[in-house]
């Protein structure tokens, strides 16, 4: 009976293709000697999170929006470069979707009034009163003066005045139109001055957000769906975490936040009363 080798042997070992994600995260945080509970903290990602990532179980990230944000986090808090980590995530979740286009923004149209047109019917009218008064003065005129050349002994004749003609009706002008309000006029003129207002409007996709007064006392955390928007005000500080920051629009005391924010990124912003500053 020979011995050979088993089938058995001739299986590619499971680490042909190199360390899974989990793997490599694990090891970058052992070798940057950090805790579960350190990396938590310094991402903002809950310990079951990062333990799940750790052993390449994306299913409770909530998506693969989230599983890609909190990839980047997690590299960036061990110190590894996010970006390939990410192309691997996707090449084994098959590929990142094509984005969303963002639903474009329209300005209030302002009513703009039709130019006005000349008055013809009036300039003619006052064309013919002027012609007529002027016809009726001249013949009025002649008239005169032969009577006063046929009738001089008896003295010099009495002139009547020339009647006067009657003046052109003045076209009226329409009333000026009212400007119409800009709408980040009246939205900076709706939020109170002695607080910090902070308008958060999920456009794209959901969001995962949490909210803070200045005294950390917490306002708001859980997952904003696509169209849902909520409202902070504090007296003197709002802090925020955008799970989802590309999916966010931000008015902050009346004006918009230009700011353009990545898909999955997240953001940590803090906003005080005046104009939008982060802090």
């Amino acid at each position: 009976m020979s011995i050979g080798n088993s089938p058995e042997d001739d299986r590619p070992s499971i680490e042909d293709d190199g360390p899974s994600i989990g793997r490599v995260l694990q090891q970058a945080r052992i070798a940057a000697g950090l805790t579960v509970d350190e990396v938590s903290s310094a991402t903002r990602v809950r310990i079951p999170i990062v333990h799940a990532i750790e052993e390449d179980d994306f299913s409770r990230c909530g998506g693969d929006v989230y599983a890609r944000g909190h990839i980047r986090t997690f590299a960036q808090a061990v110190g590894l470069d996010p970006a390939p980590l990410v192309d691997q995530y996707d090449a084994d979740h098959g590929g990142r979707p094509a984005p969303t286009p963002a639903a474009p923004l329209f300005e209030a149209e302002r009513i703009r009034p039709e130019p006005r047109r000349p008055n013809w019917t009036a300039a003619m009218v006052a064309a013919i009163v002027v012609v007529v008064g002027f016809v009726g003065f001249t013949m009025f005129s002649g008239g005169s003066d032969k009577k006063s050349g046929s009738s001089v002994a008896e003295g010099p004749a009495q002139q009547k005045p020339p009647a006067k003609s009657p003046a052109a009706p003045t076209p009226s002008k329409p009333p000026a139109p009212k400007p119409t309000p800009n709408p980040s006029d009246s939205a900076i003129a709706a939020v109170p001055a002695d607080k910090v207002t902070v308008k958060v409007t999920a456009i794209n996709d959901k969001s995962w957000i949490s909210a803070k007064d200045h005294n950390g006392k917490m306002l708001f955390d859980g997952l904003l769906q696509k169209g849902e928007a909520q409202t902070f005000q504090d007296g003197q500080q709002v802090d925020l975490i955008l799970g989802n920051a590309g999916a966010i629009e931000l008015y902050v005391n009346g004006k918009k936040i230009d700011s353009k924010f990545e898909d999955g990124q997240v953001e940590r912003l803090s906003y005080t009363k005046g104009d939008p500053q982060v802090g």
